[in-house]
């Protein structure tokens, strides 16, 4: 399954959590660890959780495994590694304070439609 396949299906399970701002960030152009960023936040670990489990269950439907995953149900920043695609789910106040958007501005923010 190529990344833009993955980041389709992660920006639909994202959604369907009702996850807040999601962005994607194609950033295959301007660095080597993954094609796109996907970042979401949710109201609380609850929503996170779920959040993070809906990505998991799409991509792993797909045949896709993540490969390494930092933080836990307890955790207000969850990082979900699937090689060609990094998942991002942080609490409101984390994603404000990291910023990642702002970090990774030489890359492309595609609207969900253009995927």
């Amino acid at each position: 399954m190529d990344s833009r396949e993955m980041a389709k299906l992660a920006f639909a399970a994202l959604e369907d959590k009702k996850a807040g701002d999601i962005q994607i960030i194609e950033i295959g152009e301007i660095s080597v660890i993954a094609d796109y960023f996907i970042i979401a936040d949710g109201e609380n670990q609850r929503q996170l959780a779920a959040m993070q489990d809906a990505v998991d269950e799409a991509l792993y439907k797909a045949g896709v495994s993540v490969k390494q995953v930092e933080g836990n149900n307890k955790s207000t920043w969850i990082l979900m590694d699937y090689g060609d695609i990094i998942v991002h789910i942080f609490s409101k106040e984390d994603r404000l304070f990291y910023d990642l958007e702002r970090i990774w501005r030489d890359g492309n923010v595609l609207d969900p439609k253009d995927l």
